[in-house]
């Protein structure tokens, strides 16, 4: 129900998804029965394999998470999320408010082993392929510790989703040289070297690298994370957008961009932002889509929520997060003093 545009978006989004998914594969749609039924009426391939939930109430775009805890028992958001505990669905799937859904699938869901708040992870197109990018807002102050929990996230999310069997990691930094940043990346990097972790590490790596491809998964606080997220959406905005202008400038420049209509239809949908993002860490699956996300993006973010339904990515997450405590006890400095300091240089004698 929620969203830039609601049902009119999402019931034709989850038609296109039923005809190119698994027969075995259906639907509970959360919300007021009196809008959706019509809309599902709409579309024969959905009989059957949707089923309508009724929900009065909605959480609104603006609500404070909050908020939304008070007053979000009974909205379509909530009894999406406690679909997935309860164990009739694989995942929630929505475009509502961020905050609120964070907030209610930590509530209803709880987080897995020792995490304190789920990471939010983008997916962004590069020459090689995919990079997974994390946190990108769920989380604006981040240690040490919840930096290699990111890695350890994003490196078994990268392998479900995009089917890379040993992904490189890195940590987003003002530069690559290892004496570079604050402290807690600083940190990150040395625990994620000497911890004894089971991953491909490849150190740090600049906001360029992000789109170059250099490394599968880059880790980052959730500061960052959406400030970067917002900065390449933005840019692919006004690229899309002079491109338009350019092609639209004239008799000619028209004619050209009705004979590359194919060439431009796959640089639009390759510039275009990543519909969906999941929250990692929970004891279930929640997959956040954008809010303006129009009807082929939210079939491709039900795709991607089946993909991961059927992978073994949070079960890996846990065991990899037990591996943590040990990790962060072996590369910590007591327990790993390095090298004794250089004797200070002796006072010359006279």
């Amino acid at each position: 129900m929620g969203g830039d545009h609601g049902p009119p978006v999402v019931i034709p989004a989850v038609a296109r998804a039923l005809a190119e998914l698994p027969d075995q594969v259906s639907f509970l749609l959360h919300g007021d029965e009196a809008v959706l039924a019509p809309e599902v009426a709409h579309h024969a391939g959905a009989a059957g394999r949707v089923t309508i939930r009724h929900a009065e109430r909605v959480i609104g775009m603006d609500e404070k998470p909050a908020q939304a805890l008070r007053r979000g028992k009974g909205t379509s958001m909530w009894n999406a999320v406690e679909a997935v505990r309860e164990g009739e669905a694989a995942c929630a799937v929505s475009a509502g408010n961020t905050g609120a859904l964070m907030a209610i699938s930590k509530l209803i869901l709880r987080m897995s082993v020792d995490l304190d708040r789920p990471a939010l992870v983008a997916s962004i197109p590069t020459p090689r392929g995919v990079t997974t990018f994390l946190d990108v807002g769920a989380n604006v102050d981040c240690d040490a510790e919840r930096l290699v929990e990111f890695a350890i996230m994003g490196e078994a999310y990268h392998r479900a989703a995009h089917g890379k069997a040993g992904p490189t990691i890195g940590i987003l930094n003002v530069g690559a040289e290892e004496m570079k940043g604050h402290d807690e990346v600083r940190e990150a990097n040395r625990v994620l070297r000497e911890g004894g972790f089971d991953m491909d590490y490849r150190g740090f790596v600049e906001g360029d690298d992000i789109t170059k491809g250099v490394v599968d998964v880059v880790v980052t606080d959730g500061f960052t994370g959406n400030i970067a997220l917002k900065a390449m959406e933005g840019a692919a905005r006004f690229i899309t957008g002079e491109l338009r202008t350019a092609l639209t400038s004239g008799a000619m420049a028209s004619a050209g961009a009705l004979l590359a209509r194919g060439a431009l239809v796959k640089f639009r949908d390759r510039m275009n932002p990543p519909p969906a993002a999941p929250f990692l860490g929970l004891n279930g699956l929640v997959l956040k889509i954008h809010g303006g996300a129009n009807g082929r993006d939210f079939a491709q973010a039900l795709r991607v929520a089946m993909d991961l339904a059927q992978s073994d990515f949070a079960a890996e997450i846990e065991r990899n997060m037990r591996k943590l405590p040990a990790a962060l006890a072996e590369a910590s400095p007591e327990t790993n003093p390095g090298p004794p300091a250089a004797p200070p240089p002796m006072e010359p004698t006279r």
